[in-house]
């Protein structure tokens, strides 16, 4: 692999790649590696230097990354405590709240969740109906969640509430940090087509929340949450890593077994971005290279994999410069091509070997990619939502007409059921 300094970098990827060659030991842990890597910032080197950071541009992550798999060392943890909430918090949280969670967060040491969506509002997340209701010196929420990505190893998610039901559905949301290990909580893994259960219902029957758990003010939520959704649709490929948490199992494993691949670490759409090499490998062992029209698929692949990697960079600099992240949404539905376009030439790559395990790990790999491959049009806001984003805030079109835009939500809700 040629390090890729296209984006000024090189001497990022040079310093990384020094650092790593002097620290990474196979022997270590999974915790011991990781807190080193969050002491020495080149865990997350676009966070502040005083937040385990570097305090280096979004366009380097890419330099880094190419340090990461270089070397073959065990990545960060790069969950959603990593990629949503961290980033969150060091954009709207309050001190204390940064000192409380970020060190955690950074050495892996706590595995949290997303509690966005719910059975009547994905797509319109501002018409969530989750209730958060004050409570003495806190708050209580009831309600439920759905979708939310290894809640049953988590230890605190990031969730968005309704706290005030008299003004327009955007403006009364208000955005929360909140433990999990309460008995008011119930969480109900669903099982996948492709065998895992990565996804969960979350049940809230009077959580509680303390005060201090509020994100960016009460009533601020969607404005909270904006942000980091425009995080979640930024999904580059990142290096190899392992689940953070003690409920994962990880923490106190061989930190070079899992970077090998001897250990699996679980994540929906991990290899997205990144097929077209185990595509190769596959159609070579099943003679598919032979054919002219498959290998001009997988060049296809092969190229939509690198076009891929120039708009997620093009989106770290839009964030780096302080852009509202619309490029997000491009980048989100190059992905969900991708996913699909490396399931449709993998299985064609496979051919009639497609259809059953043979126990031969690059067509599991192949068979298991397809069947995970729906997700990546729904995870992080369905492809129609994006290239709603697309047409309003980058190509300037006329916005959907919303009748509840400015209506109180509880007069939206009672307008919208049924009569008895």
């Amino acid at each position: 692999m040629n390090p890729d300094t296209s984006h000024g970098q090189g001497s990022v990827y040079e310093e990384a790649s020094a650092w790593l060659q002097e620290n990474w030991q196979p022997g270590l842990t999974v915790r011991q590696w990781w807190r080193l890597l969050a002491e020495s910032g080149w865990a997350y080197p676009t966070w502040p230097t005083e937040l385990f950071g570097k305090g280096l541009p979004a366009s380097s992550v890419s330099a880094v990354r190419d340090a990461f798999a270089e070397r073959g060392v065990l990545g960060p943890p790069v969950r959603a405590g990593q990629k949503l909430a961290a980033p969150t918090l060091i954009l709207h949280g309050t001190d204390a709240q940064k000192r409380d969670f970020l060190p955690a967060l950074a050495r892996g040491e706590e595995q949290w969740s997303q509690f966005f969506s719910e059975p009547e509002a994905g797509s319109d997340l501002a018409g969530i109906r989750t209730r958060a209701e004050r409570d003495g010196d806190g708050w209580t929420i009831t309600g439920r969640k759905v979708w939310s990505s290894f809640a049953q190893f988590s230890d605190r998610g990031i969730l968005l509430a309704r706290t005030d039901w008299s003004v327009p559905k955007h403006k009364g949301l208000t955005f929360f940090v909140i433990d999990l290990d309460q008995p008011e909580i119930e969480i109900r893994p669903l099982r996948q087509m492709n065998g895992n259960s990565e996804f969960n219902e979350v049940i809230f029957s009077g959580a509680r929340v303390p005060a201090g758990r509020v994100v960016g003010g009460e009533g601020n939520g969607w404005k909270v949450a904006l942000a980091t959704l425009s995080f979640e649709r930024f999904m580059t490929v990142a290096p190899v890593s392992a689940l953070p948490g003690e409920k994962g199992g990880f923490l106190d494993k061989e930190a070079a077994a899992i970077a090998s691949g001897v250990l699996a670490s679980p994540g929906e759409g991990a290899l997205i971005g990144r097929m077209a090499d185990h595509v190769t490998h596959a159609a070579r062992q099943t003679g598919r290279m032979q054919d002219t029209v498959f290998r001009q698929r997988l060049a296809e692949l092969h190229m939509n994999e690198a076009v891929f990697q120039h708009l997620s960079r093009r989106h770290a600099a839009e964030i780096a410069s302080g852009g509202a992240g619309s490029a997000g949404s491009i980048v989100k539905i190059m992905r969900s091509q991708l996913a699909r376009m490396g399931r449709d030439v993998g299985l064609e790559a496979l051919g009639s070997h497609a259809m059953v395990r043979d126990g031969t790990a690059v067509n599991e790999l192949i068979q298991h990619f397809a069947l995970t491959s729906p997700y990546a049009s729904i995870a992080g806001g369905t492809d129609e939502i994006q290239k709603n984003i697309i047409a309003e805030r980058l190509l300037g079109l006329p916005r959907e007409a919303a009748i509840d835009a400015n209506e109180p939500f509880s007069e939206s809700i009672r307008r919208t059921q049924r009569p008895d």
